[in-house]
């Protein structure tokens, strides 16, 4: 075997690894010795290799502990068969059985050392011996392996646990029973079929984005521990950091997101700056900015409306692109809102889905009805936001407000809300959506231009 030309190749299996010098040569040592033990020791010896990198030269070194009556069980060889089963049954901790491989009196140890203590470890020198059998040399062979992979899974989890909740480049691999595995360079990792967009088709050799969801310690091979997605909100609020400097900056917030991947998103931003416009900072010259956000999510609609502090405003806002006349924030938490008949397909959506999303964003009960037909429940009108995002900074109550059991819908309009605001929706959109919405859409960006002008 030559050491040296196995030192020469350390720093290239490191550099390759990604991992420490130090931690291939601790895995060649372990090899050895375990070589070392098998071919000619005990199979209970503790067997210690060092290789020096200069020479190629490795020293074997026998260890034990020092011990006494105190720490060990010393027992006759006649007795150790009878007291197994004692040992098994009972319920006290007993001491560990003295192991002339792996243990040596306190006594003897002083022979070699005066001054050595208990607990301590005495080291001697075994004589050199570099041929092993095929069992041994297959044995370490393994050692190696296995502890060469071991530092290569602790090295990815250590570079990607900063990664944690950031975006990620990554190729397409290949698809197994519905999950997706991504080359990302060093390791592999894996979206799993429900954080997918839905409708999304995906080619081997593809190159996209991903959300790093969580960095686990994998067990069987390097890569499985990096967990993926595109379905994620944040995956939409990472983008809009990457794409958007007033985001990155600061200046621009983003304060609530809801989505439903490969349909619709609806994220709320704010500024920190009076002249600084957070919806046309998100849109972008001619929706520039928002268009390559959607193209990434595969031409998925975005509505950016502009959060409010005033519960009015911001439903008003979240139902956009729908012109909403009159908001009624009910004691309950709940919230009626009318718009023009021309207007209630916007408001609420196909299947509901913009009225849906707006409920969660604002974290209200919303519903939405027609301001000629005030009385008149809608279909798919009404939506729950239980699962809503709630904005930075606010707590989520344990508990929600919720309508009173064996009331008829009528009654419940007629109780006395807690305020009555007519307001005007803010906001702007990407979409490649029906006519009727993408006209209402250019017009919200029409109506951005100009206040950027005014």
């Amino acid at each position: 075997m030559d050491l040296k030309a196995i030192v020469q190749a350390i720093d290239q299996i490191a550099e390759e690894k990604g991992i420490d010098p130090k931690n291939v040569i601790g895995a060649i040592e372990s090899s050895l010795a375990a070589a070392y033990r098998r071919e000619y020791l005990d199979k209970g010896a503790n067997v210690k290799a060092e290789l020096n990198q200069k020479s190629g030269e490795v020293k074997f070194f026998r260890i034990k502990e020092v011990v006494d009556e105190t720490t060990v069980r010393i027992e006759e060889e006649e007795e150790i068969e009878g007291q197994e089963e004692v040992v098994e049954d009972g319920d006290e901790e007993r001491l560990p059985r003295y192991n002339s491989e792996r243990h040596i009196l306190i006594e003897e140890a002083k022979k070699e050392k005066a001054d050595v203590e208990l607990g301590e470890e005495i080291s001697t020198l075994l004589p050199p011996q570099m041929e092993f059998g095929r069992i041994a040399a297959q044995n370490a062979k393994q050692v190696i392996l296995q502890n060469l992979r071991e530092s290569e899974r602790e090295s990815i989890s250590e570079e990607f646990k900063d990664k944690e909740g950031r975006i990620i480049s990554g190729v397409v691999q290949r698809f197994e029973r519905g999950n997706v595995f991504i080359d990302l360079g060093r390791t592999t990792g894996i979206m799993f079929a429900n954080e997918s967009i839905p409708g999304e088709h995906y080619r081997v050799g593809e190159r996209l984005r991903f959300y790093i969801l969580a960095v686990q310690r994998e067990v069987k091979g390097p890569g499985t521990g990096i967990v993926l997605s595109r379905s994620h909100p944040n995956f939409v609020s990472e983008l809009f950091a990457m794409e958007i400097p007033e985001i990155a900056d600061g200046v621009v917030q983003i304060k609530a997101v809801v989505r439903e991947p490969g349909s619709r998103t609806k994220i709320a931003v704010s500024s920190t700056l009076e002249e600084i416009d957070p919806v046309g900072s998100c849109v972008g010259q001619r929706g520039t900015r928002i268009m390559a956000i959607s193209n990434e999510l595969g031409q998925e609609k975005i509505d950016v409306i502009e959060w409010n502090d005033d519960p009015e405003e911001l439903i008003a806002n979240a139902l956009s692109p729908a012109k909403v006349r009159l908001v009624e924030i009910q004691d309950n938490k709940e919230a009626k809102v009318l718009v023009a008949e021309d207007q209630l397909s916007l408001a609420i959506g196909r299947g509901g889905q913009n009225v849906r999303l707006a409920a969660k964003l604002t974290n209200l009960k919303i519903d939405v009805r027609s301001q000629t037909r005030p009385d008149e429940e809608l279909e798919d009108g009404i939506a729950d936001g239980e699962e809503g995002v709630l904005p930075e900074g606010e707590e989520e109550t344990e508990e929600k407000a919720k309508a009173t059991d064996g009331g008829s819908p009528k009654e419940e309009v007629k109780k006395e809300p807690k305020s009555k605001k007519e307001v005007s929706a803010k906001g702007g959109s990407a979409s490649g959506g029906d006519k009727e919405t993408s006209a209402s859409e250019i017009k919200q960006k029409d109506e951005v231009e100009e206040n950027k002008t005014a």
